[in-house]
């Protein structure tokens, strides 16, 4: 079979990476199974609306992959990998202060950036970096033995680099260049048996069990397989009801009854694996570690930057609650504050541009318009613009840390005293040597390219909405 296509390519990877991962970690298998019969059940209730945030058989398919590295030129690299599959970085996240626990990493998504290539296969992978700079996690001298160590690490053969290269390149590759693609790549995100140095392990978990995974060890691993579900309530219940122990509680937005937005994720706790580790004497002995795990997701709406900023300030309002014992239920509390303050329908959040949506017309209501020209949200209360969901493709750093720090066995080490090192979506973006996407514009295009057809197809003109007449009026005055 020739691959003349990265979605071809990029479908095949995680097929490949699925089987191994499923070989590595068992109960990932038993989470995939659960997720596949939570999703058929809950096609039957619930019918076509089932579907609206994608067919079932993309929802089904669907994973995200969570690997980390340790040094800028890792992450260039890996890259450059995952631009021969159709994955370009997408999004900045920083997980230094996103939770209590030490988790000093910084992160970009991998992902296909058209609704076409995501539709084909939405394969992502959510990297991760050490941030071997921040001074609050490792002093002059760690950061030094760690930038050494890195130098000498090769987690990335010249064969593979140079044939994912030329697949980007190409936009695909024939048959036996394509095979040895996909046999590298799977292989270079294998677990490896090679004994781990156990004191230099143990160091560096004493700071981080996160830095330990990323710098205790000479090869880099999937650390977890994502499957999505359609209704991740049953699917924890489900996993429970199995004996595989989750973790305390579903991250992201609570259940309710209005629309799904954004991300909820959860996971199984991290299972103990056998490893070999060496001494200093120079004894091998085995030993255990504990930081993979099965993490599942469901995906909601894909809100604008005000509805993020709504949704941050209500995640405020949750965190103050919980604090001043108002409330002792974060998911009630949570709850209470989404029916306080989120639209309890499509149609308002999209009128309202708080989420971003396709659109079809509706001619028979298009037919009892006034003379235009409408603004876009005069279109969709007249019902003449019918709002389609975008899905949300990305993800939360509150959410993300929030598994890492269910997952680890104690919260670390971190020097508030020191400042903390400068990293954001521009240096990434240095680091990785393209840009990375920002998220809202990759949705706005979207949304936009739907309103101009949209417009076309009635026949109307359309006026901008007030935040883009604020937009225009403010780079008119300079």
């Amino acid at each position: 079979m020739s691959f003349h296509h990265l979605w071809q390519l990029r479908a095949e990877f995680a097929r490949r990476l699925s089987a191994m991962y499923g070989t590595e970690v068992p109960a990932y298998n038993t989470l995939v199974d659960v997720s596949t019969q939570v999703n058929q059940a809950y096609l039957l209730q619930h019918g076509a609306d089932a579907e609206r945030l994608g067919s079932i058989d993309r929802v089904t398919a669907e994973r995200h992959g969570a690997i980390r590295v340790g040094s800028e030129r890792e992450m260039s690299q890996v890259a450059r990998i995952f631009a021969a599959f159709g994955m370009y970085p997408v999004g900045f996240y920083d997980l230094r202060d996103a939770s209590k626990s030490a988790v000093p990493v910084v992160s970009t998504a991998f992902r296909p950036v058209t609704a076409d290539e995501l539709a084909r296969n939405p394969f992502r992978v959510f990297t991760s970096m050490l941030a071997v700079e921040d001074p609050r996690f490792f002093d002059p001298a760690l950061q030094s033995e760690l930038k050494d160590f890195f130098d000498r690490r090769e987690l990335f053969g010249q064969e593979l680099l140079e044939l994912a290269d030329r697949a980007a390149a190409g936009s695909g590759l024939e048959e036996e260049e394509a095979g040895r693609l996909l046999e590298l790549a799977t292989g270079a995100f294998e677990l490896s048996a090679e004994p781990v140095d156990h004191d230099w392990y143990r160091r560096l978990e004493a700071i981080s069990a996160v830095a330990s995974d990323i710098g205790g060890v000479t090869s880099t691993h999937i650390n977890h397989l994502t499957p999505r579900v359609l209704d991740i309530d049953a699917l924890y219940a489900g996993m429970e009801a199995l004996g595989i122990t989750m973790i305390d509680e579903i991250q992201g937005p609570p259940r309710w009854d209005g629309p799904d937005v954004l991300l909820r994720q959860t996971s199984f706790r991290a299972l103990g694996e056998e490893r070999l580790f060496r001494y200093p004497d120079g004894s091998v002995r085995k030993g255990e570690l504990r930081v993979r795990f099965g993490e599942v997701e469901a995906r909601g709406i894909a809100l604008t930057p005000a509805g993020r900023d709504l949704y941050d300030r209500m995640v405020a309002d949750v965190d103050r609650r919980l604090q001043d014992g108002s409330s002792q239920d974060s998911q009630g509390a949570a709850r209470a504050v989404w029916e306080e303050n989120l639209p309890r329908t499509e149609k308002e959040l999209a009128a309202r541009g708080l989420a971003y949506f396709t659109f079809t017309a509706d001619n028979a209501a298009a037919a009892g318009l006034p003379q235009g020209p409408f603004t876009l949200a005069e279109l969709i209360e007249s019902g003449a613009a019918v709002p389609e969901p975008i899905v949300y493709e990305d993800f939360l750093p509150r959410s993300a840390a929030g598994i890492f720090q269910s997952n680890l066995t104690d919260e670390g080490s971190k020097n508030e005293s020191e400042l903390a090192a400068d990293y954001d979506m521009a240096r990434m973006s240095g680091i990785i040597g393209r840009p990375v996407h920002d998220p809202y514009e990759l949705y706005q295009r979207q949304q936009d390219g739907s309103v101009r057809a949209l417009a076309d197809a009635l026949g109307i003109d359309l006026l901008p909405s007030p935040a883009e007449a604020a937009a225009a009026a403010t780079g008119a005055g300079n």
